[in-house]
């Protein structure tokens, strides 16, 4: 399943119950991997597996989620080679 990273920048802080994203996320095959919180922007950085950037939007629409971007990226793990 393709990974893709997906920038969000919030006006203010969400009210997100993630029990209910999680489930309106699985509609469409997306899974919520993780994220990160930047500290001094209103910019989040989320981990999903889905099956298109299509099905990201989709699902962030039904949870009233911005999506300024979406990369689709692939993992590299430094320790592998070691």
């Amino acid at each position: 399943m393709p990974r893709y990273l997906v920038e969000r920048r919030f006006p203010h802080a969400p009210e997100l119950s993630v029990d209910a994203v999680i489930e309106r996320n699985a509609g469409d095959g997306v899974t919520w991997m993780h994220s990160y919180v930047c500290e001094d922007t209103p910019t989040m950085l989320c981990l999903y597996e889905a099956p298109s950037p299509e099905a990201i939007r989709r699902a962030a629409r039904r949870s009233d989620l911005p999506v300024d971007r979406i990369t689709q990226v692939r993992v590299l793990d430094p320790y592998s080679y070691i």
